[in-house]
């Protein structure tokens, strides 16, 4: 297989099962419905071999509205590997992403392709994961209703810097949305849905850490036993409340901008529940 004999065409439905055996491939725990969900919310590529019939790439670039966009669900064969895709793939993406200010989350290994393509270090990102132990429900946490969307969406856009809408309209149809309440407003909100092995909590916006952990917890009640991810910020200070929950540290990733945003002065805590962002 050679740079010449691929091909990158736009990612339609008919190539995610292509897409879910490169996820395989390289040992992430997607499954088609999480890919679904990604490329319900994105645009992006696929790159094809020279009969047109095996995806040997991937790329999505989700939007959120004209401020922001991610960049996730990179991905080459391992035998098309070391020839150039992999920046082919992203330089693709970027050039959908158009005049928005990008973010990814990056493993070590692609670590200095993005930053040839402009992209810095802004943080880490920790991923968490096990079988959950027994949790009490908070009292201070309940299910969100539909008079809750739009101070959610307030949040969510004072947290991350950019609206979401779509993000969360679509996790209220596949999943179950809470909201925590200080007796007269909303003081964060958090998300839950079915995810490669079990279930992935996030986002999870608060304006701390005793809020971030009662939201988990409301998610994590009644779980017992059950295969629970959590990916949080380097400094959400989380990382021995989710461990002596069950969901230890089991691999890291590089938040990186392209250019650097300056950062919200909203809530403190978020956990991102998408390998880059959203999805992975």
């Amino acid at each position: 297989m050679t740079q010449s004999t691929i091909s990158l065409t736009a990612f339609r439905p008919e190539h995610l099962e292509g897409a879910l055996r490169l996820s395989r491939q390289a040992k992430w725990p997607h499954r088609l419905e999480d890919w679904q969900l990604a490329l319900d919310l994105s645009a992006g590529f696929v790159a094809l071999d020279a009969n047109a019939s095996t995806v040997v790439g991937t790329v999505l670039m989700t939007p959120y509205q004209r401020d922001v966009a991610t960049i996730n669900m990179v991905i080459v064969d391992e035998a098309a590997r070391g020839r150039g895709l992999g920046r082919q793939l992203m330089e693709a993406a970027i050039a959908l992403a158009g005049e928005r200010a990008l973010r990814l989350v990056a493993t070590s290994e692609g670590l200095p392709l993005y930053q040839k393509l402009g992209f810095c270090r802004t943080g880490t990102i920790v991923q968490h994961q096990g079988h959950a132990l027994r949790v009490t429900l908070p009292a201070n946490v309940r299910p969100a209703e539909p008079r809750d969307i739009p101070e959610i969406l307030a949040l969510d856009r004072s947290s991350y810097g950019a609206g979401r809408e779509d993000l969360l309209r679509a996790l209220v149809k596949v999943g179950h949305l809470a909201v925590l309440g200080d007796g007269q407003r909303i003081a964060g909100f958090a998300a839950s849905r079915a995810f490669g092995r079990g279930e992935v909590i996030g986002p999870v916006v608060a304006a701390n850490a005793d809020g971030g952990k009662a939201l988990l917890a409301y998610f994590m009640a009644g779980r017992e036993g059950r295969f629970v991810r959590v990916d949080t910020a380097e400094a959400s200070q989380l990382e021995a409340w989710l461990t002596d929950k069950g969901l230890v540290p089991v691999d890291e990733g590089i938040v990186m901008q392209r250019p650097v945003v300056a950062r919200s002065s909203g809530a403190t805590f978020t956990a991102f529940a998408l390998a880059s962002q959203a999805f992975g």
